[in-house]
């Protein structure tokens, strides 16, 4: 049979980041029709495909698909979503002012008697843009009869990864029903989550002194005194929660033999130095994971069973039992790095408080390596001196990927211009690797001028290819306007901090990467400005010689060299001496309930509160190059992010600690967002005074609104160049995908907070 697929090619299709959001929506109901198609013809899950029992082991919910289904459903999404866009339909997300007709109808619905329920109780609607239609036309008059519809929304909310959405919902439903446990119980858990794990162990602690003493309230409060005790300066203070933390996992254990908290309370007996407890938990529950495991028949419950007999045999210290197991759990995990990493991070963990060898877990979870990657582009016609000359391709390539090889790589990081960009995309796709984009500012502009450059259309269709394959593309400025160097010094920080992020979320090697002549470049914005930078940070660079690469070749591609040519040129900038643009760290606060003050109390906030930001400001060592007030809104621009970050963590411990009542005020909180990003700095013609402008400010002020009281958040572009920087007076936590306001859109956040030095391996 000679058949040859011939799909639309819709590869020219830029999708705005609100359309790509339906990827994953779409992506949840293909496999949910799929899986109820097979239910309903009488398939059910088996651990292998058998078509005369009709078994099958996809029939499992999407999220506990491995990654590698997951990712060919969402392909097969982006694809139908790419192909109606080239056929000329258009795809208009649903706004709040605007609620389209099936929007209005699903509202109806919800607020029918008993619609929210049964909505709430229905799998097609617990993706999280129908729980977002949901909760933005829900009616409180009719959720406030029933305790439950608030549970249900925010357990589906919460499970999805947002908490902020399921604050939103669990503080609206505890307004209506205070004493409900279960309400309570979700609110801590989403406040430990988004990072106020003090607020969330007042909570459960109330819980528990009210005689609340089941495995959910034990076990979420263990876990706040866990996660208080990596935040403890002192490593009295951190035994202190620790010990609590053990207590009441013991208890959930007792009460409920449930073997998630037999093996917490083993491991931190063993942190503990409580041997002897450890050992005695570790058999009894790998008894019961034993006889669990002999019946369990979802995926996600024998992976869980087995990474936890092969923890319990760790801290039996029985390697190879250990390593049996944990093999079996890394097989059935293959691909769902998130909880690889989790229970690698536990046998390490273990390994270190039994002075083992931690080789021995890492031959054990073999995790790929994360590459940033820069190189130069192939040169254009006629460039007088060669660089990268197109014969060269073939063997740049083979040294790519030959290096990846070498370094286990398996996520890419990389701009994706003509030559060194594309053939390292292409070499880590072909290792079925992950690829991460990042322009420097618009797709077709991009094109334009850094990939259709060097004689040759093959390069747009590779990068196109490159493109719709990609797990994620981002544009580092959204306006073409802010350009020029800017923005690919931007990009490049992007890349390395994106980079970095993900490799200590994995807790696995971050490798720089180069394809370089080894020469001085002309600014900071291409590959030697970037090698440069990595330099300074004491980085080891991978560097792949392109000079050396071109000695083997020079009689040729000297040949082949014509007389006349020049060097790719950057897309030109629209600023001027009076608009420069440039790269600033960006705070936004506010004083949450400063609505409520009345007018005497007005002049004390101007003089007790601003006054303390304003001396703040003037004496910190990370002093503001711009600060602005409106009411009790606070606008501060700063030269790095590493300053923004400090500085905002001091405003708001400054103001945390300050007893209000006794200067006639409310106790106060501050929201504090921060942000950073491309800027016009400018003279300001009404106040004559410095000021930024520009999109990413607009930006900027979206994030405060959002942020619960006493935290600071930060957008991911924030957090990337905190870890580019190398900032280390703070660390940046993922609390999720976050609504801003005023509809701006979906973004990754970020919870800021110290980093205190470890006091205990935990």
């Amino acid at each position: 049979m000679d058949y040859k697929p011939a799909p639309f090619d819709a590869s020219k299709i830029i999708l705005s980041p609100e359309i790509s959001e339906l990827r994953e929506m779409l992506a949840r109901n293909a496999h949910e029709n799929w899986a109820h198609l097979r239910m309903t013809d009488g398939w059910r899950y088996g651990p292998a495909r058998d078509d005369a029992r009709k078994e099958h082991p996809g029939l499992i919910p999407f999220e506990q698909l491995p990654e590698s289904e997951r990712e060919y459903d969402r392909q097969t999404a982006l694809e139908t979503i790419k192909t109606l866009l080239a056929l000329g339909y258009t795809i208009e997300p649903p706004t709040s002012r605007n609620p389209s007709a099936v929007e209005q109808s699903f509202t109806a619905a919800a607020n029918a008697p008993g619609g929210v329920l049964q909505l709430l109780k229905d799998p097609a609607q617990q993706d999280l843009a129908a729980l977002q239609i949901l909760w933005r036309g829900h009616d409180p008059t009719v959720w406030a009869r029933d305790a439950q519809a608030y549970n249900l929304a925010a357990e589906r909310i919460l499970k999805l990864g947002e908490p902020l959405f399921g604050f939103d919902v669990a503080s609206e439903g505890i307004q209506h029903f205070p004493k409900n446990v279960r309400l309570r119980q979700l609110l801590a858990l989403a406040l430990a989550r988004s990072g106020a794990v003090e607020s969330a162990n007042s909570i459960l602690a109330g819980l528990y002194e009210a005689g609340h003493r089941d495995e959910e309230t034990l076990g979420l409060l263990a876990r706040t005194h866990k996660d208080l005790a990596r935040e403890m300066p002192s490593a009295s203070e951190a035994t202190h929660h620790l010990l609590r933390a053990y207590e009441y996992y013991v208890q959930a254990y007792k009460a409920t033999a449930g073997y998630w908290s037999g093996i917490n309370a083993a491991t931190l007996a063993l942190i503990l130095d409580k041997r002897g407890e450890a050992g005695a938990l570790a058999r009894e529950v790998a008894a019961q994971c034993r006889t669990q495991l002999a019946q369990a028949e979802s995926p996600v419950d024998r992976y869980w069973l087995l990474s936890t007999l092969g923890e319990a045999a760790l801290l039996l210290e029985d390697l190879p039992e250990a390593e049996s197991w944990y093999r079996q759990a890394v097989e059935l995990g293959r691909g769902n790095w998130g909880n690889l990493q989790s229970t690698r991070h536990n046998a390490l963990l273990l390994m270190k408080h039994l002075r083992g060898d931690d080789d021995f877990v890492d031959r054990i979870f073999e995790f790929p390596s994360v590459v940033v990657f820069v190189g130069h582009m192939v040169d254009r016609p006629n460039r007088p001196t060669p660089r990268f000359a197109p014969q060269m391709e073939s063997d740049v390539k083979r040294a790519i990927g030959q290096r990846l090889k070498e370094r286990n790589a398996g996520f890419g990081y990389a701009s994706v211009a003509c030559g060194s960009d594309i053939l390292f995309h292409e070499a880590i796709l072909e290792r079925n690797g992950e690829s991460h984009i990042v322009l420097p500012y618009e797709k077709s502009f991009f094109i334009e001028d850094s990939v259709d450059i060097a004689g040759s259309p093959e390069w747009v269709t590779r990068c196109n290819a490159i493109l719709a394959r990609a797990m994620q593309v981002q544009e580092a400025a959204k306006r073409s306007q802010i350009c020029g160097r800017v923005s690919y010094i931007f990009a490049n920080l992007l890349l390395h901090g994106l980079a970095s992020v993900h490799a200590g979320h994995l807790e696995t090697k971050l490798v720089p990467m180069a394809v370089w002549d080894g020469k001085p470049g002309d600014g900071p914005d291409g590959t030697a400005g970037t090698v440069e930078r990595w330099q300074k940070l004491g980085l080891d660079i991978d560097v792949i010689d392109l000079q050396e690469i071109l000695s083997r070749q020079s009689p040729i591609v000297v040949s082949n060299a014509a007389a006349s040519g020049a060097h790719v040129a950057r897309r030109s900038s629209e600023t001027t001496p009076e608009f420069a643009s440039e790269i600033r760290g960006l705070l936004f606060a506010d004083a949450h309930g400063f609505s409520e003050l009345s007018d005497e109390q007005v002049p004390r906030f101007v003089q007790h509160f601003l006054g303390l930001a304003g001396r703040l400001a003037s004496e910190s060592s990370n002093q503001p190059l711009m600060k602005n007030t409106w009411g009790d809104g606070l606008y501060f621009v700063f030269a790095s992010v590493g300053e923004a970050g400090q500085f905002a963590l001091d405003l708001r411990d400054a103001v945390g600690k300050t007893d209000w009542p006794s200067k006639g005020l409310p106790n106060i909180n501050l929201r504090i967002g921060l942000h950073a990003g491309p800027v016009y700095s400018c003279t300001d013609p009404v106040t004559l005074r410095p000021s930024y402008i520009g999109a990413n400010v607009s930006r900027a002020a979206r994030i405060e609104p959002i942020t619960p009281a006493g935290q600071v958040y930060a957008s991911q572009a924030f957090a990337a160049l905190a870890a580019a920087e190398d900032v280390q007076e703070f660390r940046c936590d993922y609390v999720g995908q976050t609504s801003m306001a005023k509809n701006y859109g979906t973004f990754p956040t970020y919870v800021v907070r110290r980093r205190s030095a470890a006091v205990l391996n935990i």
